[in-house]
């Protein structure tokens, strides 16, 4: 079995920033629907499937940097930290999803109003919608849903990417051979990504509504994480807490396909060079 240096910073800032681009565009469809199907307003109210591209300008803007971040420091610390095994894949992707959803969020929150028609007439654009953001709520509008963004994210990469690792080192050894092509890497990170996707959908569903939620000038403050989430158990029930399941679970493990296989397929290939 042959070997392979790690990649270096520059290495895992292209191949990053190009997976993270190709998987965002290519599903965004499906992201559209997952998140009208969360909204509290309904599916139908909330656009159905008209306009499935809605907000996608914004996505364009967050998901090169916002990947090229979160591989930078993932291997760099897969690299550096004194501990190795699942624990080193678990702090690595933790620690660079946080500094990921400090780009990422922005461009969420906008994305999130846009597809959902949440300014009517007022917001048919990502920029239109950031000027209304940045008017009614100042920057921290921009950061709305930041916790429960992070709440959902460190579970996800928690399970997601020790179980990838796994997955790839596994297949290696049974292939005898290292590094694995893109697409069979690919594979899991679709197997990953799907199983991670699915336990963590409520989690992903109080993100949304949080982002959603505009503020009321009556009230001094929003209602804490715990509170919306119980809000939405007590009056919906729990099959709200997995609303979007489905299209969040083909969504994420087929863009794990692609943006593991794509950060994968650049990352050998540069280091081919």
């Amino acid at each position: 079995m042959s070997g392979q240096r790690a990649p270096t910073f520059y290495e895992s800032l292209v191949a990053g920033g190009m997976a993270g681009t190709s998987v965002d565009l290519l599903f965004y469809p499906i992201d559209t629907v997952k998140t009208r199907l969360q909204s509290s307003q309904g599916f139908l109210r909330a656009g159905g499937f008209k306009g499935i591209y809605k907000g996608v300008g914004s996505v364009v803007v967050g998901s090169a940097p916002g990947a090229a971040v979160f591989f930078c420091i993932y291997d760099t610390l897969k690299q550096t930290l004194p501990i190795q095994g699942p624990m080193n894949h678990l702090l690595s992707a933790s620690v660079g999803e946080v500094a990921a959803c400090l780009i990422r969020v922005p461009t969420e929150v906008i994305k999130t109003r846009v597809q959902t028609s949440t300014y009517g007439a007022l917001a048919s654009s990502s920029l239109s919608a950031a000027r209304l953001v940045w008017r009614n709520e100042g920057m921290s509008g921009f950061y709305r849903g930041f916790g429960s963004t992070i709440m959902r994210e460190i579970p996800f990469t928690s399970l997601q990417f020790p179980l990838y690792e796994f997955l790839k080192h596994q297949l290696s050894r049974a292939l005898d051979r290292k590094p694995l092509p893109a697409y069979e890497a690919a594979i899991c990170g679709s197997i990953a990504g799907g199983v991670a996707a699915a336990l963590t959908t409520p989690l992903d569903v109080l993100k949304t509504r949080v982002m959603l939620d505009l503020r009321d000038p009556s009230k001094h403050s929003m209602p804490s994480l715990t509170t919306r989430f119980t809000q939405i158990y007590a009056t919906e029930g729990m099959g709200a807490l997995f609303s979007g399941v489905v299209p969040r679970t083909l969504w994420i493990s087929a863009g794990g396909a692609v943006f593991l296989g794509v950060y994968e397929w650049v990352v050998n290939g540069l280091i081919s060079l």
